[in-house]
């Protein structure tokens, strides 16, 4: 086996745990956040994490210079912020952050797309 079907085959075992992840909170969050060990007092460190982890994301996306890395990287982003704004918006809290979030990503991932396409690169 070469070492580029490993680390494929590794991706897509990661891709895997997480999309089961996923699922579990989708279907009942409680049981998503023991399967995760998640605790709710430790969610605003977990969020701090989280932010860091998508600057370096879409910073290494932005080094490597590829415009179909950052137009998949930024329609993930772009799919977080309107879902988080469609949560708050349906439970009656404010969204527009979240929901600009997902505007502004979606931007991003289009123009990114665009160059790509302009490029022949996709």
């Amino acid at each position: 086996m070469s070492l580029g079907l490993l680390t494929i085959l590794l991706c897509l075992g990661g891709a895997i745990v997480t999309g089961i992840l996923a699922v579990t909170f989708w279907r009942d969050p409680v049981a998503g956040m023991a399967s995760a060990t998640h605790r709710h007092e430790q969610l605003p460190k977990v969020m701090t994490d989280r932010y860091f982890a998508f600057t370096f994301l879409a910073l290494a996306a932005a080094w490597h210079g590829d415009p179909c890395v950052i137009a998949v990287l930024f329609v993930a982003f772009a799919f977080m912020g309107f879902a988080d704004g469609v949560i708050y918006a349906r439970a009656g809290h404010p969204h527009i952050k979240h929901t600009a979030a997902g505007v502004a990503a979606a931007l991003v991932a289009a123009v990114a797309a665009w160059t790509a396409l302009s490029n022949g690169a996709a």
